[in-house]
């Protein structure tokens, strides 16, 4: 076995050791749906928070987890998980034994507008509705709402609203002009217009509209992703003459990269939950 391999070989199975202990498994599970505070965790897998945090740790420490403070309560601190970087570190563990258990990753939708379907699955007649909720309906769920739409073809109802809605920010247009789409027109709008709406899947991107979300009829699966406002880096950026400042757009730029990636697993999610093949 050459060192390369071997090194290849470690890795793997300290990878597999990591993901595979029950308590630390049953956390990357309720992670997989939707981010999480530490205390939220520590009810939902049934242990003390002191040996919750040490799995937390362990998994943070192998980078499948990160973990930040809320902008809603700087003492609850969320957790995410890097689907991404999981997805990577499985099928290189699989590679790593054995070339034939070298994993293809599920196709996720591009571009083009359609979801990916096993052969033979038929189309659902009615499309999934999606809201995203931010404070401000400014950058955030804008750009979620658009992205989705972009993605997800006509299979999805993308919407989107906020607690506090202000102006559309110009960076959050000029990130999505770059990725071919034209939100320019968009109409910032309060979550109390969707009030009354159906929803398949109800997303937050905002800790603090987390904590003011109203319910939905219909009991829509609900979803938090704890994203750090963009526009709040604008308006700390150094020498920041306004909203539009250069020096800010990076911020916009890491979002709108993160809202692509866990809405390409959102699509995926869709397309095969049980909600997907009631309504074909």
């Amino acid at each position: 076995m050459s060192r390369t391999t071997s090194l290849e070989a470690q890795e793997a199975s300290e990878f597999l050791r990591v993901a595979g202990h029950p308590v630390r498994w049953q956390l990357l599970g309720e992670l997989a749906r939707s981010d999480r505070q530490v205390r939220e965790l520590t009810a939902l897998v049934g242990q003390r928070q002191s040996l919750t945090s040490y799995h937390l740790g362990r998994l943070r420490a192998a980078g499948l987890v990160t973990m930040r403070r809320s902008s809603a309560d700087g003492r609850d601190t969320y957790c995410s998980l890097n689907l991404a970087g999981y997805r990577e570190r499985l099928a290189e563990s699989g590679a790593a034994l054995h070339p034939g258990l070298r994993l293809v990753p599920a196709g996720l939708p591009g571009p083009a507008g359609a979801l990916d379907r096993p052969p033979g699955q038929p189309a659902a007649q009615s499309p999934v509705r999606v809201l995203f909720l931010c404070t401000g309906n400014s950058a955030r769920s804008q750009m979620a709402e658009a992205i989705l739409r972009h993605v997800g073809g006509s299979r999805i109802e993308a919407a989107s609203a906020g607690s506090h809605p202000k102006d559309l920010h110009p960076h959050a247009v000029r990130v999505m002009a770059e990725r071919g789409m034209d939100i320019s027109g968009a109409r910032s709008k309060h979550l109390g217009e969707f009030a009354e709406q159906r929803f398949d899947y109800v997303i937050s991107l905002c800790d603090r509209v987390r904590e003011v979300c109203p319910d939905f009829p219909g009991a829509p699966a609900m979803v938090h992703w704890s994203i750090p406002d963009p526009a709040a880096a604008a308006a700390k950026a150094p020498g920041a003459a306004g909203a539009a400042d250069n020096d800010s757009y990076p911020a916009f730029v890491r979002t709108a990269d993160e809202l692509a990636s866990r809405i390409q697993f959102l699509l995926y999610a869709i397309e095969h939950s049980p909600m997907s093949s009631e309504r074909s």
